[in-house]
């Protein structure tokens, strides 16, 4: 199964100023987050302190990976990379060998 690393950023303008008005912005998308790991597919998700952006794991097919980020729009930018594993690259380098 493909697997992606997703790094992402809130889009700052979309952030409100006041705590209590922000705090009521961000539950429903933790909440989000919470549902996509639960289903399986997103793999892990952290948060770098302080800086509004951070990184996630998703496990699935591109249109499957397509269909959770858009969840997020337009409030999280994401960037996303295809990743493999390390038994994938030690294949790759066995490979390279011959």
């Amino acid at each position: 199964m493909p697997r992606y690393l997703m790094t992402w950023e809130l889009d700052q303008t979309k952030i409100p100023i006041d705590p209590k008005e922000r705090a009521a912005t961000w539950f429903p998308m933790i909440q989000m987050v919470k549902q996509d790991m639960q289903s399986g597919k997103l793999k892990e998700w952290g948060t770098h302190i302080g800086e509004m952006k951070g990184f996630g794991v998703y496990e699935g097919s591109e249109e499957e990976a397509g269909r959770m980020v858009q969840k997020y729009v337009p409030f999280v930018q994401f960037t996303t990379h295809p990743i493999i594993t390390i038994d994938q690259m030690e294949k790759l380098a066995k490979e390279m060998a011959q």
